[in-house]
């Protein structure tokens, strides 16, 4: 059963300074995720809120319900300087609840009020119901497009993210926006060995096919309490496979079922994970993908490098910024 709780936030753009992610804010109008993604590093966040990691992630959501306002108070603020706002730094956008309380859509608004860089990353393919801001702010500041799609098995996926949207819909939502114009990419997050890296030359074919031009993979991360619940649900749902995949985990985590270091946390490593990387830079490559963890142009698109950014009606310089 599905609880939902409303709160009053008193900010809404939060900052990292993690080596490991390409973006130092991000915006975040939900807490917890109803897509319920068994590897989601982001449910010990719940704990923090007097909730469990487990099925309280994706059955107790937290709603910012005052987010679009205080996100236009913070735009106006002088200390903000239009650096590029990632849609979302930990739980997904646009997941089921957005179709009713339209938060993202707000936020977008707002962003498109101030010309500020953004960009968005979901499994959520309502993100298609918003082709038309985010083409626009492509046209008038800065927007790309991440779809996550980690499997090309559809009974897979829904195995292991239960309630996201399916993998077909992510591709047609992929489509939709890159025929609008709207830079688009696809993450193969998180890449799960033994069981999804063999999908990664379909599903790299496929988004090409979708128009998309960039890419990028993650390895899976299982901090403490994301591990029994991913363990947990793969047992459950796939029985046959998981304990091949739990060792196939640990021999690119060196024995260890996580790596918490900043600059390999994102990786694995040994023989398996470099023929990984292998499997993706040959068809990468052979399709035209830009990588978008390592090549510097993509990069750019992720950091302040002349932004966009500028306040509406500021002073008698705002009636000639258009």
């Amino acid at each position: 059963m599905l609880s939902v709780y409303e709160e009053d936030a008193r900010s809404i753009i939060a900052s990292n300074d993690s080596p490991d992610v390409p973006f130092r804010f991000s915006v975040n109008p939900y807490r917890g995720c109803f897509h319920g993604c068994a590897y989601c590093y982001a449910r010990p966040s719940h704990e923090l809120l007097g909730f469990g990691a487990g099925t309280d992630f994706e059955r107790k959501i937290v709603v910012k319900r005052n987010a679009p306002e205080v996100l236009h108070r913070q735009l106006c603020a002088p200390s903000w300087k239009g650096d590029m706002l990632a849609f979302s730094g930990v739980t997904d956008c646009y997941q089921p609840l957005e179709a009713s309380y339209g938060l993202t859509r707000k936020l977008l608004e707002v962003c498109l009020k101030f010309r500020n860089p953004v960009g968005v990353i979901t499994k959520g393919a309502l993100v298609e119901r918003d082709v038309d801001l985010l083409a626009e702010l492509g046209r008038v500041a800065r927007c790309t497009v991440f779809v996550s799609i980690p499997f090309a098995d559809e009974e897979q996926a829904r195995a292991i993210e239960p309630y996201a949207s399916s993998i077909a819909r992510r591709f047609t939502a992929l489509k939709r926006l890159s025929e609008a114009g709207v830079r688009t990419g696809v993450s193969i997050s998180p890449v799960i060995p033994g069981l999804n890296d063999p999908q990664i030359p379909e599903i790299l074919e496929r988004a090409r096919e979708a128009g998309a031009e960039l890419a990028f993979m993650i390895m899976l991360r299982l901090p403490a309490a994301v591990r029994p619940v991913f363990t947990e649900r793969l047992r459950e749902s796939l029985p046959l496979r998981a304990e091949h995949v739990l060792s196939a985990v640990r021999d690119v985590r060196d024995g260890e079922m996580n790596n918490a270091q900043f600059g390999q946390r994102m990786r694995g490593q040994g023989p398996r994970w470099l023929a990984i990387e292998a499997l993706f830079d040959v068809h990468r490559r052979r399709l035209g993908f830009v990588d978008a963890q390592r090549d510097a142009d993509a990069r750019e698109r992720f950091e302040l490098e002349g932004t966009t950014f500028r306040r509406p009606g500021n002073g008698q310089l705002g009636l000639f910024e258009e």
